[in-house]
């Protein structure tokens, strides 16, 4: 049970976090407000030795996926994650780079030559490249302000052992303004201090350890603000949005998608697709999701996730038809892609074969 969670509801509004123990889950607490969701990740960094740019170079933010393919093709490329240039140091012929690594890194013992690319055109290459490591930093906490606490997270705190103040692994739930599950953030919650708070009578600031939470990126947060106040209302709200953020509008509308039911439309129905904005991938699957699902709607976010789209249980039941306005914008924009190794791929075409041999008719207009 929780004691003052319902209490005063009306007065308090939606209370938009919960922690909720994993396992078994019981809510330890809700509230108003967290500190510590938003911040930097730890980051990748590696210097690329004998820098020779291709085309127009490395912008400063290098791209959402970009691959670093080493020439011994015994050797897998590896992936860095919303990628960054920090530039070359001064008086060197080196590239620094900064990202996400991906679960693997890069191949051990491997130091030649890499080539790099963003998934659509090459960025340059290097004779050799060596990892940096980044002085170990303090995590910042996570602050639960103002937190509605269960009995169950009371008698922890009340006995105050190491074990007690150990929650193991919690989900941080987040909602929406209309009280529906967004999505959520796994973290393993280790209570560090808490204190009554000033938001109200037997509320508490419960902070934990942020030593194992990956918090969402600063540069996202005016998207989960947007999202927080509710799910849009009309389709393209993003198409203002530069690549990096069209992706991070994406981030939440599947994680939303897999956290709620879907009505799938009966067989024949004719859906209609506005390509006025697909000029990258994230937006390609943006557009897609909100013709068969209205504004906010998701249908993919890769050739693998599109598949299991059309299987059903998305929105969609096959066969239906599907008019695509503006096509010639996704064509020449997407048409000329990289695979994680380098080799041509053309993406509006493999979309277009998937569709199809899920049971979609398209027509290009």
């Amino acid at each position: 049970m929780i004691s003052a969670v319902h209490e005063d509801e009306k007065e308090r509004g939606i209370t938009p976090y919960a922690l909720t123990e994993t396992e078994h889950g019981h809510v330890w607490g809700v509230c108003a407000e967290v500190e510590g969701l938003f911040g930097e990740s730890q980051r990748g960094t590696y210097e690329l030795f004998g820098w020779v740019p291709e085309g127009s170079g490395v912008p400063a933010w290098a791209g959402s996926r970009v691959w670093l393919v080493p020439q011994d093709e015994a050797f897998d490329a590896w992936l860095l994650e919303d990628a960054e240039s920090l530039g070359q140091p001064p008086g060197t012929d080196s590239l620094v780079l900064t990202g996400l690594d991906d679960y693997e890194g890069p191949p051990e013992r491997y130091r030649g030559r890499v080539r790099v690319h963003d998934g659509h055109r090459w960025l340059g290459s290097c004779r050799e490249f060596t990892c940096i490591l980044s002085p170990d930093q303090m995590p910042a906490p996570i602050v639960l302000r103002g937190l509605a606490q269960s009995d169950q997270l009371r008698a922890a705190l009340t006995k105050g052992t190491r074990r007690a103040l150990d929650l193991e692994e919690a989900a941080l739930e987040i909602r929406d303004g209309r009280g529906e599950l967004l999505t959520d953030r796994v973290l393993w919650a280790t209570v560090s201090a808490w204190r009554p708070s000033s938001c109200g009578a037997d509320l508490i600031d419960l902070e934990l350890d942020g030593g194992r939470f990956t918090p969402v990126p600063e540069y996202a947060r005016p998207i989960w603000e947007r999202w927080l106040a509710g799910p849009p209302a009309a389709v393209n709200t993003w198409a203002g949005l530069d690549t990096r953020r069209r992706g991070a509008w994406h981030d939440l509308v599947r994680e939303r998608a897999c956290r709620r039911s879907h009505r799938d439309r009966p067989a024949g129905h004719a859906y209609e697709l506005d390509g006025r904005y697909i000029t990258d991938e994230p937006a390609l699957y943006l557009a897609l999701g909100e013709a068969v699902n209205g504004p906010g709607g998701y249908f993919g976010g890769c050739l693998a996730a599109l598949d299991d789209c059309l299987r059903g249980t998305f929105g969609y039941t096959a066969p239906a038809a599907l008019l695509w306005r503006d096509a010639a914008t996704a064509r020449g924009h997407l048409s000329h892609a990289l695979t994680p190794d380098g080799q041509p791929h053309d993406l509006f075409t493999a979309v277009l074969e998937s569709l199809a041999e899920g049971g979609m008719d398209v027509t290009l207009a």
